[in-house]
């Protein structure tokens, strides 16, 4: 039989005490990426604006987008953002299935935003390398699908760790899917602020 010395045993004690006291930065790096991360879209919405003003283009290089695809891709967005957090407070609820059908049901839409944006991309009446703003529309639309593509997948991800039993995503744990909503909701903030200066102005 092993005995435990007062020392050891007070050494485990102010380890247990330093653990609990310890504050969990995930959020705040979290907070950081996407603060960097908006800086980045912020210089493609500088450099477009930057070169719509100082550089316009020549008429026969104007193009007239259509609105309606756009359109739809928005209300998209907008809805599996709301779907997301209908999926959190399910969760809170400790009702993992209800839970799993919201987060199926943002995906899909998610994978719905990015199947009408392709659809876009093979309508339109300019290319990749036509001209300038050619070139800044692709670039500002497919780093924004970029990141829905990436969106979706860890929605997919916590989507399966939230399912019950063996899921490791329940209302105890919940960072995960706050994070996950999150950067989700700052994609949707950023696609609203390109709709506007692509679309709109």
């Amino acid at each position: 039989m092993t005995t435990i010395a007062p020392n050891d045993k007070k050494i485990d004690e102010e380890i247990s005490s330093e653990a609990e006291d310890h504050q969990d930065h995930r959020l705040f790096g979290l907070l950081a990426f996407l603060v960097a991360d908006g800086m980045t879209f912020a210089g493609f919405f500088a450099a477009y604006l930057t070169f719509k003003a100082v550089n316009p283009l020549p008429s026969d290089a104007l193009y007239e987008l259509e609105l309606p695809l756009p359109t739809l891709n928005t209300v998209l967005l907008l809805v599996s953002s709301a779907t997301f957090h209908r999926a959190g407070q399910a969760l809170r609820r400790n009702e993992s299935k209800s839970c799993q059908n919201w987060l199926i049901t943002t995906a899909i839409l998610g994978l719905a935003f990015l199947a009408s944006q392709m659809f876009e991309y093979f309508t339109l009446p300019f290319g990749l390398t036509d001209n300038l703003y050619a070139s800044t529309f692709y670039a500002l639309t497919g780093f924004h699908g970029l990141h829905v593509t990436l969106g979706t997948l860890m929605i997919l991800i916590v989507w399966w760790q939230a399912r019950s039993p063996g899921g490791r995503i329940t209302s105890q744990n919940l960072f995960p899917l706050e994070a996950t909503e999150l950067y989700w909701h700052f994609v949707d903030g950023i696609w609203v602020i390109l709709f506007i200066i692509l679309y709109l102005l």
